[in-house]
């Protein structure tokens, strides 16, 4: 674990020995999840899940797709400890598989497709290939400390999907907020501060140290702020017969929020909503 200065604080020893960990997730209950999903060459037969607890404490859980191996590198985790893992498809669509029954250590678990995630490619620079793939397939996810938003990233990009009640089948079937991350060469890293801030970084680089990218208040980009109470009109006068006129609903405009603070780079992102591609 490291602070806010990048020093480390703590280590864990745990005794895992994953094939291919490709994403992260902490617990409430301060346990974190490993998955252990990548499969570049579609040869895996089970992805695993390791639950690493502060003490070094282990348990794996093995898990199956139902519709043949896939290559994933994001994992999503709900408030309640269910997880959510995401494919990544360099054609189509990302899918969305969870555990059809809650997890149990020493035996292989079944998982279904619960949802798809259709991303558009952009313009944003970076990523290892000049390739719009790169721009399309999702190398990670989060969700924020308070359950209520979504992050998918691609190598340049970042996609954030607001909750409805904690359901996260109907959260990534809406369009997202997108902000782009520009000009990291292997962005597959992301995660949110407590105060909602959007940390991303790259898997590696060409410079001899890393940086991290924050974007300041990302949680609330990601959720309409309400819309104002209405006012009846006033009852009209004159002329009884005239029929009332219907009251006016009155929509208010996005605030404008800053993309603040880095950790050790500051950006300016530009904010878009975009509306997926079927």
């Amino acid at each position: 674990m490291i602070g806010r200065d990048c020093e480390v604080l703590d280590t864990i020893t745990a005794p895992v020995n994953p094939f291919d960990v490709e994403d992260l997730a902490l617990g409430r209950d301060g346990r974190l999840w490993l998955a252990d999903t990548g499969d570049n060459g579609r040869s895996r037969e089970t992805v695993a899940l390791h639950v690493v607890s502060q003490n070094g404490d282990a348990e794996l859980f093995r898990l199956t797709y139902p519709d043949g191996k896939h290559d994933a590198e994001a994992i999503l985790l709900t408030p309640d400890g269910v997880p959510y893992i995401v494919t990544k498809e360099t054609i189509g669509s990302a899918l969305v598989y969870r555990p059809t029954a809650p997890l149990a250590a020493g035996a292989t678990g079944t998982m279904e497709q619960v949802a798809r995630v259709s991303i558009a490619g952009t313009d944003t620079p970076g990523g290892p290939l000049e390739s719009s793939v790169v721009t399309r397939v999702v190398t990670g996810g989060a969700v924020s400390h308070d359950g209520k938003v979504i992050a998918l990233r691609t190598y340049t990009d970042a996609y954030l999907f607001p909750v409805p009640n904690g359901d996260f089948v109907t959260a990534l079937d809406s369009d997202p907020v997108s902000i782009p991350l520009p000009n990291e060469e292997q962005g597959e890293a992301i995660t949110f501060d407590p105060d909602g801030t959007l940390l991303s970084a790259s898997e590696f680089g060409k410079a001899t140290t890393s940086t991290i990218t924050a974007v300041a208040a990302a949680t609330a980009l990601a959720t309409p702020p309400a819309p104002p109470p209405t006012t009846p009109e006033p009852a009209p006068t004159g002329d009884a017969s005239a029929a009332p006129l219907p009251p006016t609903n009155k929509t208010e405009p996005w605030p404008v929020i800053g993309i603040g603070a880095a950790a050790l780079v500051l950006i300016a992102a530009l904010v878009r909503r975009t509306r997926r591609k079927a």
